[in-house]
């Protein structure tokens, strides 16, 4: 039966229809649990409603055993459609998703109402033998997960992540986040990127953010509120040295603050956080550029070389840390006061 047939009333009757099969105790437990006809009940108050009063275990119980019979039953009927769906972006997420993204995934594949009952679809999810639903945890969003995935990779990944970002410090991109967690943990089976993407995206004290980077929720970077700060997260958003104008107009398109340009300038050259590498282009300290001119730039490149080095390798190494003409490198190695040809197209330190 096609998608377009599916909506909030028929999956309703459907489900209710299945819900016949069951034993009047797993029936009456899923109606409630799932609110069909009433608000959606806990386990706590379910079971204090049975004569004689039964046990919260058994209450779960009874629902576990109403849900895997469910099952066997959905593939006759229009639910199967849903069954297909969200196994398939299961499978896309390598066998791991939050439960909320799953449920957003079928309404949106499915053309369903907004308002459809989410337990529902939850309940029809969960009835799977080969799909397994986490318990709630602080910290951590409830998932669904193949039985193939492993819960130690899971946890293993997760603190992992946390330990690369501590010892960081700072933003880090997702691809390079990635790399290291890979190699970290090359001895675990079954460890892929988007193995990793998928535990990364379900616990709340990590960020993604701009979709490349990756932030921990504690860093205060993510609302700055000094010039300075807000400098420093145009510069980690853009991932590259600029202009003080652009870092300027930057920060009146994101971040909504009318900032005048020599105010954001007087900020960059006072700041030691910030090193000025070309003409009005600064980049953060902290990305390795060092403050002071080319020449400095040069003197430093060739004291730690402590040997000769050719016209074409000093100017290399230059542009890595200055985003400067070479015809300004070509200038400098004429101070004769500093630098010294020992011969064609070899300099080195004035000894």
């Amino acid at each position: 039966m096609s998608a377009t047939v599916l909506n909030n009333e028929n999956i309703v009757k459907s489900f209710e229809e299945i819900l016949v099969s069951l034993s009047e105790k797993e029936k009456n437990v899923i109606e409630r649990r799932v609110g069909l006809k009433w608000e959606k009940e806990t386990l706590q108050s379910i079971w204090n409603s049975f004569s004689p009063v039964i046990t919260r275990e058994r209450v779960r119980q009874i629902e576990e055993s109403g849900i895997r019979k469910i099952w066997r039953i959905i593939k006759a009927s229009i639910l199967t459609e849903i069954q297909s769906k969200w196994l398939e972006f299961i499978k896309i997420n390598w066998g791991l998703v939050a439960r909320d993204s799953l449920i957003n995934y079928l309404i949106k594949e499915l053309n369903l109402e907004k308002d459809i009952n989410k337990s529902v679809l939850e309940t029809i999810m969960q009835s799977d033998f080969d799909i397994l639903k986490s318990k709630q945890k602080l910290g951590c969003k409830i998932y669904f997960y193949m039985s193939t995935v492993s819960r130690f990779n899971i946890d293993a990944i997760h603190k992992e992540a946390l330990r690369i970002l501590k010892r960081k410090k700072d933003v880090v991109k997702k691809a390079d986040l990635f790399k290291t967690i890979n190699e970290n943990l090359k001895d675990l089976r079954w460890i892929t990127n988007p193995l990793i993407n998928s535990v990364l995206e379900l616990f709340e004290d990590i960020i993604y953010w701009e979709g490349d980077l990756v932030w921990l929720t504690k860093w205060k970077i993510l609302n700055p509120k000094t010039l300075k700060d807000k400098a420093i997260y145009i510069l980690k958003k853009e991932w590259t040295p600029m202009h003080f104008v652009d870092i300027s107009n930057k920060i009146i398109e994101l971040l909504e603050d009318n900032v005048k340009i020599n105010t954001i300038h007087n900020e960059l050259i006072r700041n030691e956080d910030f090193v000025l590498i070309g003409r009005g282009i600064y980049a953060l300290r902290e990305w390795w550029f060092k403050p002071g001119t080319v020449l400095d730039v040069i003197s430093s490149i060739l004291e730690k070389r402590n040997e000769p080095m050719s016209t074409e390798e000093i100017v290399k190494e230059v542009l890595k840390i200055r985003d400067v003409k070479e015809t300004t490198i070509y200038m400098n190695l004429q101070n004769r006061q500093v630098i010294e040809r020992v011969w064609r197209n070899f300099y080195q330190l004035k000894q």
